[in-house]
């Protein structure tokens, strides 16, 4: 009897086993930059901040402009350096005045999506020419998508305008044209600077949001100012109340970025894009952004591959489990990823 209850134990665990085993692994989640973040190493030196960009770790760009360089020679560059070339900010009036000649470009470089990144004042919700340019914006999308790519929107926080219907200029962009058209290219810091919880708008948009712009801020004081004149748009002087509102590196503003994540796995998104539009706490761009790449790492790791102690993260990060993730929302002088902090304690 003892025998035969030691060889269903046996049995048991090796069920257990082989289960284990078999389970599959969760893929790991690629992490590209929009390089407008070093807009001024890119001018210096495109092919050098490229090789910087991956030494940091990165595993694609999405493009703000060639600097003068040809699709063919980037579109080497990136082979030579392992790069996926993702996507490229193309401002609107360009893809208007010549959108054969923009999709030829970036297909030409290997580019999957073409995103519309901002609209003058005059285009946004409660402008003259919004429901012009949503129509254009559709107009534009089906061309895109007859070459075989996809047109993304990405919004700041003038799309979260209400319309005379009540509902967000923002979603009315995407109302108006099929997802299999247009889809969105969520920028999570402007979706929160605007009101809204920005887990929750990105799972709104699930099976919509192959590109997540992943990015971090400090704000205080009273929304009124023009934020856009940190980003080199609008830098006009303003009557407005004054506000503190800074840029920083991923993991070390206000943002929740493990809840992010998860709303990023719940969306069945594709890429995080890490993006910081200037500098912040003394840091240099590159070092801002590899800041936040180290910092996202280790968040990526608390979700998952530390609890089961595997991938490489994990070397840094030993006993991280998953419910430690809540762990990262310290932000605290964020001279380190909060993984390592707690492997240190």
């Amino acid at each position: 009897m003892k025998s035969i209850r030691n060889l269903a134990l046996l049995v048991a665990l090796g069920a257990m086993m082989f289960s284990c085993k078999s389970a599959p692994k969760e893929e790991k989640i690629p992490v590209g930059v929009q390089l407008y973040s070093v807009r001024g190493d890119m001018e210096k030196d495109f092919y050098g901040t490229l090789k910087a960009i991956k030494e940091i770790g990165f595993d694609g760009v999405e493009f703000a402009g060639l600097y003068g360089n040809t699709p063919e020679q980037v579109k080497a560059w990136c082979k030579e350096l392992e790069l996926n070339p993702i996507s490229a900010h193309v401002p609107l009036v360009d893809m208007l005045a010549d959108i054969d000649q923009v999709i030829k470009d970036y297909k030409a470089l290997g580019c999957e999506y073409l995103v519309v990144p901002y609209l003058p004042e005059e285009f946004r919700p409660g402008g003259d020419k919004f429901l012009e340019t949503v129509d254009a914006i559709a107009g534009l999308a089906k061309k895109v998508k007859a070459a075989g790519m996809t047109l993304l929107y990405h919004n700041h926080d003038f799309e979260f305008a209400r319309l005379e219907d009540g509902g967000y200029g923002l979603d009315y962009i995407f109302a108006k044209t099929p997802a299999d058209e247009l889809q969105t290219e969520l920028d999570l810091c402007w979706v929160n600077y605007a009101g809204e919880d920005p887990a929750d708008f990105l799972r709104k948009y699930t099976d919509r949001s192959p590109l997540v712009h992943f990015k971090d801020f400090y704000f205080e004081g009273t929304k009124g100012a023009d934020p856009y004149a940190l980003i080199g748009l609008e830098g006009e002087e303003s009557d407005a109340p004054k506000t503190i509102f800074e840029y920083r590196p991923l993991g070390c503003g206000q943002q929740d970025v493990p809840g992010l994540i998860q709303a990023f796995k719940d969306a069945h998104s594709k890429w995080i894009i890490v993006e910081q539009d200037d500098p912040s706490m003394g840091l240099s761009p590159m070092e801002c952004i590899k800041k936040g790449f180290d910092n996202l790492t280790h968040m990526l790791c608390c979700g998952g591959c530390c609890e089961k102690g595997e991938g490489d993260c994990c070397k840094k990060a030993e006993g991280c489990e998953a419910k430690d993730a809540a762990c990262c929302k310290e932000k605290a002088e964020c001279d380190k990823p909060c993984c390592q902090e707690k492997a240190e304690e």
